[in-house]
C-alpha cells in the first residue's frame, strides 16, 4: 500500500482529535488578512502605512518567541504527566478572548487590549498545540506508522489554512471575527465531550510540592536536558550545520512573515481579499508539496539536494518580495512556495538521519531551540528597518531594502546546506563501550 494510503487509513482513530484541530487552525487563519486592515485603520487611520502597527506586531512576536522557549518544553512534559486532553483544552481555547473583544469594538484601545492579551494566548498556543497532538498521536499509532501520519497532520494543517483564506476572502469583513469565534468555541467542547484520554495521569499524592517548585524544577531539568542535546549537536558535523542552517533560514523567515502583509499593504494598497489570495497561492502549493512532492522527491535526490532546492527557492522569493516593481510581482513570487515550503521537513529529516536513534528527541528539541532564538531575534531588527524604509526619510528608494537584507541570511542558510555531509550518527557513550568491549572477542 503506497504510504499516502497508509497514512490516511491510520487517521480513522484520530477523527476526534484532527476534526476539532481543523477547525481551530481554519478559525484562526481567516482573521490573519483581515487584522492586518483592522488594526492599520484604529491605530493610523486613513494611512497605508503603520509603523506603529509593524512594531507592535514584532514587539508580540519577539515576547512570545522568548517565552515559547520555555512553555513548548514545560506544557509537553506536564502533558507526560497529567494527560493530554487537560492541555490540549487550554491551547485551543486562548484565543476565544481577543478574537472577542475585536468582535465587540475595533476602536484604539481595543486594539491594545487584543495585543496583549493574544500575546499571552499565543505564549501558551503557538507550537504547543501541534507539539500535544504530535504526542497524542504518538500515543496511538505504532512508531512504523507514524511518518505517513504526521505527512497527512502536515497536509491536513496546509488544507485548513486553505479553507481559512478562503473564507476571509469571500466573507463581508464584519462577520469574520463573530464566525471564527463561534469555531473556536466549538473546538473545545467537542474535545471535551468526544476526545478521549490517552495518559493515565501520574499525579503525586503529596501536596506538599507546591505548583511553583514543580515548575522551577521542570525549567531545571530543562536546562540540564537541553545541555546534553547541545554537546551531541556540537559533536556532530551534520548535525552542527543542520543547526546554522536552520537558525540563519529562521533568522531570515520569521522576520519577513512578520512584516510582509504589512508592507504589501503599504506598498500595493492590498487589502485583506489581495492578501487572502496571495496565502491561498502558498497553501495549496505547499499541500501538493508536502503529501506528493516530497515522499516522491526524498529516495530520488536526497535530503540535502531538496534542502538546498528550498533554501534557493525561497532566496528567490524573499528578492521578488524586496525589489517587486508592480501589484502582480507578489503573486509570481508566492509560487516559490511550492518549493520553499519543503526547507522544514527537510531540515527534519537531515536531523533524524544524522542522530541516534536514543538521540532523536534531543536532537530536535535542540535545533527547535535555536529556531526559537532567531524568530525571537529578527523582529528586533526588521520592524525598524522596514519602518524606516516605508517611510519618507528612507535613505534611498528601495521600500523592500529590510526584506532583502533577511533574504541574505537565507543565503548564508544555504551555504550551510550545501557543505552537508550526511555521515552516519557518532555513537553514543553506551553503544561505544559495548563495541569496545565486543572488538577483542570477535578478534
Amino acid at each position: 500500500m503506497a504510504p499516502w494510503l497508509e497514512g490516511l487509513r491510520q487517521l480513522r482513530p484520530l477523527v476526534h482529535l484532527l476534526l476539532p484541530l481543523m477547525v481551530h487552525w481554519i478559525a484562526d487563519e481567516m482573521t490573519v488578512s483581515v487584522l492586518v486592515d483592522l488594526t492599520t485603520n484604529a491605530l493610523c487611520p486613513g494611512e497605508e502605512n503603520c509603523s506603529e502597527a509593524i512594531y507592535i506586531n514584532g514587539i508580540q512576536q519577539t515576547i512570545t518567541g522568548i517565552f515559547k522557549m520555555i512553555v513548548i518544553p514545560l506544557m509537553g512534559q506536564l502533558s507526560d504527566e497529567y494527560g493530554r486532553k487537560p492541555f490540549l483544552l487550554l491551547t485551543v481555547s486562548t484565543n476565544i478572548v481577543p478574537f472577542s473583544l475585536l468582535a465587540i469594538n475595533q476602536a484604539r484601545g481595543t486594539v491594545y487590549a487584543y495585543y496583549a492579551i493574544r500575546t499571552i494566548a499565543m505564549i501558551i498556543s503557538k507550537g504547543t498545540i501541534f507539539c500535544i497532538a504530535v504526542a497524542y498521536v504518538a500515543d496511538i499509532i505504532d512508531e512504523g506508522k507514524r511518518a505517513a501520519v504526521f505527512s497527512w497532520m502536515t497536509g491536513l494543517f496546509s488544507v485548513s489554512l486553505v479553507i481559512g483564506n478562503l473564507l476571509a476572502r469571500f466573507l463581508p469583513e464584519e462577520y469574520i471575527f463573530q464566525v471564527s469565534i463561534v469555531l473556536l468555541t466549538f473546538v473545545p467542547v467537542y474535545m471535551w465531550l468526544f476526545l478521549n484520554e490517552t495518559v493515565k495521569s501520574t499525579r503525586k499524592s503529596d501536596h506538599d510540592i507546591s505548583c511553583l517548585n514543580k515548575a522551577v524544577s521542570i525549567v531545571t531539568n530543562r536546562y540540564y536536558l537541553m545541555k546534553n542535546a547541545a554537546y551531541i549537536v556540537f559533536s556532530s558535523p551534520t548535525l552542527k550545520r543542520i543547526s546554522f542552517v536552520s537558525f540563519f533560514y529562521e533568522l531570515g523567515s520569521s522576520g519577513i512573515s512578520s512584516v510582509i502583509m504589512y508592507y504589501m499593504k503599504a506598498v500595493f494598497g492590498f487589502d485583506k481579499n489581495q492578501l487572502s489570495e496571495v496565502s491561498i497561492i502558498v497553501e495549496v502549493g505547499s499541500i501538493f508539496s508536502q503529501i506528493l512532492v516530497l515522499p516522491l522527491l526524498n529516495p530520488l535526490v536526497g535530503e540535502r539536494v531538496i534542502l538546498c532546492a528550498a533554501l534557493l527557492a525561497y532566496t528567490a522569493y524573499g528578492l521578488l518580495y524586496g525589489l517587486a516593481w508592480a501589484p502582480w510581482v507578489p503573486y509570481v513570487s508566492t509560487c516559490f512556495g511550492i518549493i520553499y515550503v519543503l526547507v522544514k521537513p527537510a531540515t527534519y529529516a537531515v536531523i533524524s538521519k544524522g542522530s541516534t536513534s536514543a538521540d532523536q528527541g534531543k536532537a530536535q528539541g535542540f535545533v527547535g531551540g535555536v529556531q526559537s532564538i532567531a524568530s525571537f531575534l529578527s523582529p528586533l531588527a526588521m520592524s525598524p528597518l522596514t519602518t524606516w524604509f516605508l517611510s519618507s526619510d528612507a535613505p534611498f528608494n528601495c521600500r523592500g531594502f529590510s526584506i532583502i537584507i533577511a533574504t541574505l541570511s537565507t543565503v548564508v542558510a544555504l551555504c550551510f546546506a550545501w557543505t552537508l555531509n550526511l555521515d552516519a550518527p557518532k555513537k553514543n557513550a553506551e553503544e561505544q563501550q559495548t563495541e569496545d568491549v565486543e572488538t577483542p572477542l570477535l578478534s
